[in-house]
């Protein structure tokens, strides 16, 4: 009999990058997988489809009733209007959390740390974090700094930045490494795009002073809706 599945049937419009990850079978089935910042579902259209238990959020209430819609029978709290500033889920509840294109939607540095710290939170010691984002990297000397991380780039929007100087920090901070080799690509000098899988220490111990001068973005000054 022909099997007429496509690759678009299989993997939607999953990110290039994760699919990599998938093919390299780093998630497997029983993992506890979130989609931080799911919008309207392309990154979870693979998991759902291949019985992983996989939690999506994201800061629009319109994407999440719409996936709702799209997957009728997931499990009740499986899809929640949530920001990444303030996420509903216990410290180190998941094995591998997802981030594509929603971090370089912060408005400053203060709200990107948060969000990333949130992240850090939930994710067990061990697990990884897939990140990718909108970098100034290869393209150094053609973005303009606006202030407090977000510049100006070619293209001529205006984004929230990773630097090598903030990757640095970050993983310094949140006691992190890099399980694979920082992966930038360069669009025609005008926007670069880097991926991050990282790797939260076995060791790690929560950081809860940091996080509470963290918490003043909680008033609702960052309720940013993202938008890849």
């Amino acid at each position: 009999m022909q099997n007429n599945t496509t690759i678009q049937d299989l993997l939607g419009q999953t990110d290039i990058y994760l699919i990599d990850q998938i093919m390299k079978g780093r998630y497997q089935p029983g993992d506890q997988l979130l989609d931080a910042g799911c919008g309207y579902g392309r990154n979870l259209h693979w998991f759902l489809h291949n019985g992983f238990n996989i939690k999506g959020i994201d800061i629009s209430e319109v994407a999440i009733e719409q996936l709702k819609d799209i997957y009728p029978d997931l499990q009740a709290g499986s899809l929640l209007v949530s920001s990444l500033e303030n996420v509903p889920f216990a410290d180190n509840h998941f094995d591998h959390i997802i981030c594509s294109a929603v971090l370089h939607f912060a408005e400053s540095t203060a709200q990107f740390n948060l969000m990333l710290s949130e992240m850090v939170r939930i994710l067990k010691p061990g697990g990884s974090l897939f990140i990718r984002m909108t970098s100034d990297i290869g393209i150094e000397t053609k973005v303009e700094l606006i202030g407090n991380g977000v510049f100006k780039i070619p293209d001529g929007s205006t984004r929230f930045l990773l630097t090598r100087q903030l990757l640095d920090a970050s993983v310094r901070r949140h006691n992190l490494s890099l399980i694979e080799p920082l992966k930038t690509v360069n669009v025609a000098d005008i926007r670069c795009m880097s991926t991050l899988l990282l790797q939260k220490t076995k060791y790690y111990h929560f950081n809860h002073t940091y996080n509470l001068e963290l918490q003043v973005s909680r008033s609702g000054i960052f309720n940013t809706t993202f938008a890849a």
